[in-house]
């Protein structure tokens, strides 16, 4: 099978500037003079896997040149026989979307927020197939009709913040299949999106890889996902090939320390131990397989919710409005010490329900319903000045921790202001001092008060964003989809922290997910949302094992299996 793409000895390096009149320069992928080499035969799926920082998208976006203009690129990257290395922005220009096209991990930060759908299909079909307006925007709609967006007429009169990320998604893969292109370079498209939503996009990129009989490069940190899509993977770290071939032998019978780590640390829906095996941990041997600890059944209640309603008020006409459901009524009760696991697709009402307990919602935006006792009170009838010492008491952490982190704010400013704010600590020193502690608590050294949140990777930054929680000395954490961004590792580490955390300091976690594997791992009780709406609620044992409703096994069915059996395990 001849090679469509081939990187031979591929080296990227950044200038970071000068130091005594010498120009610094760091290198994210090859190290010294080996560089990185694989091929991406016709009709074939390679995937690039590896965690943050391996080189993976740098890699991918060497291929288009679509880096930043500090970046130097050596070796040779050949497509069709032609070596895009000598190629001319013009002849690049013309190759990008028409004979190689990419999809990205963010759809809403690559489709343009001021034109419609319609008009960012048209355009590509216009400037590089030379079509009419009138036939670019019929083609349109049928690219939205193959990738399976639900009435894609009316589509193509929607801007995109009007849909939801699944269907942003399918408009970012309908804009890179429009001219039918040889190779699509995928980067981590199915990150963010929940399982059932997942599994549509992974069966829409298949069946157009068989329609077009197109290439695909696809990135990802899913090795679930990965052995279902690819045929063939390149595992990277620190911007070196570590190991590549035919993905059943690569994933069933690894020859690298660094691929048998990756495929040891991934949760499972198939067990749940006491620890996840960060990648150090598998490499160094020291890998344990203890049982998770019981949890004490009669641990005093901390919140109970009866009947949990939330709506928006949804504008209908100039002086009208309607009143949306989010949160239809949920009851839970959720003790110190254990996790409740909150799982459903988009749109479900996962985050809302999670938001409702501590009020975050803007009071004017809908009614809220229902009773939600936190130390004999109902925090929904609480008044405005009585909220702030109950929200030191419940803290939440995001799915984006940089979004929520105040990017002029050093880290230790960051940690002390909760603390001033609330009365913690006798004085700023005695407030640094804790901030200091708390950051060795997270697995974080003391240089770290002194730099900003840029300066740290996305495992870090949601550590940071834990340790802030802590200041307060909270009862229970309300984490949404907080470890859904990171890589394996990064993601064992975190979870493991959040387990220690909890056996030492006794909080009660809401773990709102999309991945079920990570539920097993954490959660106690689960509640299935769907439509606002619990459907079932038992321990995460009887909810994955043997699940009572057709939604919650429809979930579980959407769940990526491409493992073996034995580097799952």
């Amino acid at each position: 099978m001849s090679a469509l793409l081939s990187l031979q000895n591929l080296r990227v390096s950044f200038r970071t500037g000068k130091a005594d009149g010498v120009v610094q320069r760091f290198q994210a992928v090859g190290r010294g003079d080996e560089g990185v080499s694989f091929e991406v035969p016709e009709n074939t799926t390679v995937a690039l896997v590896g965690e943050s920082g391996s080189g993976k998208s740098v890699t991918a976006m060497s291929v288009l040149n679509l880096l930043p203009d500090n970046a130097e690129r050596s070796g040779a990257i050949t497509f069709q026989g032609r070596d895009l290395l000598k190629a001319s922005l013009p002849e690049l220009q013309a190759l990008r979307g028409r004979e190689i096209a990419c999809v990205f991990q963010d759809p809403m930060s690559s489709l343009n927020p001021v034109f419609t759908v319609g008009h960012q299909l048209c355009e590509p079909l216009i400037k590089h197939l030379g079509l009419t307006p009138r036939q670019a925007l019929t083609r349109a709609e049928a690219l939205l009709h193959e990738v399976g967006l639900p009435d894609p007429q009316r589509r193509l009169s929607a801007y995109p913040h009007e849909l939801s990320g699944g269907q942003q998604q399918r408009v970012m893969i309908a804009m890179a299949i429009a001219c039918e292109p040889k190779l699509l370079i995928a980067d981590e498209p199915t990150t963010a999106l929940d399982v059932t939503i997942q599994r549509q996009i992974l069966d829409v990129l298949g069946k157009l890889k068989q329609q077009h009989r197109m290439s695909m490069l696809f990135i990802s940190h899913d090795l679930g996902v990965v052995g279902e899509i690819a045929d063939h993977v390149v595992v990277m770290r620190s911007g070196t090939v570590r190991e590549q071939g035919a993905v059943a032998r690569v994933f069933a019978a690894p020859q690298d320390a660094y691929t048998k780590a990756l495929l040891a640390c991934r949760p499972t829906l198939a067990n749940r131990g006491a620890r996840l095996a960060t990648i150090d941990d598998h490499i160094a041997g020291v890998v344990t397989s203890a049982p998770a600890k019981p949890k004490n059944a009669n641990a005093p209640v901390v919140i109970e919710a009866t009947a949990l309603r939330k709506s928006y008020w949804l504008r209908r006409g100039v002086f009208g409005r309607a009143e949306f459901k989010a949160v239809k009524g949920a009851t839970f009760t959720l003790r110190r010490g254990h996790t409740l696991g909150v799982v459903g697709e988009s749109g479900s009402g996962k985050t809302t329900m999670g938001l409702a307990l501590l009020r975050l919602h803007d009071p004017n935006g809908g009614p809220t319903g229902g009773q939600v006792m936190f130390d004999g009170r109902d925090l929904l009838s609480l008044k405005r000045n009585e909220l702030l010492p109950m929200r030191r008491r419940i803290q939440v952490v995001f799915q984006n921790p940089y979004a929520s982190l105040n990017p002029r704010f050093t880290i230790g400013q960051t940690l002390v202001e909760p603390m001033r704010i609330h009365g913690v600590g006798a004085n700023d020193a005695d407030r640094q001092e804790r901030a200091r502690k708390l950051l060795a608590k997270v697995g974080l050294d003391e240089a770290a008060l002194y730099k900003y949140p840029h300066e740290f990777s996305g495992g870090q930054r949601q550590r940071v964003a834990i340790a802030r929680c802590l200041t307060l000395d909270p009862e229970v954490l309300v984490l949404d989809e907080a470890v859904s961004a990171l890589d394996v590792s990064v993601q064992a580490q975190v979870l493991n922290l959040l387990k220690d955390l909890q056996d030492e300091l006794g909080l009660a976690y809401v773990f709102i997910s999309h991945d079920l594997a990570v539920v097993r791992f954490m959660a106690d009780e689960v509640l299935v949302m769907k439509d606002g709406e619990v459907v079932e609620q038992a321990s995460v044992a009887q909810i994955l094992d043997a699940p009572q409703q057709d939604y919650t096994r429809r979930l579980l069915a959407a769940v990526p299996r491409g493992l073996p059996r034995a580097a799952a395990a």
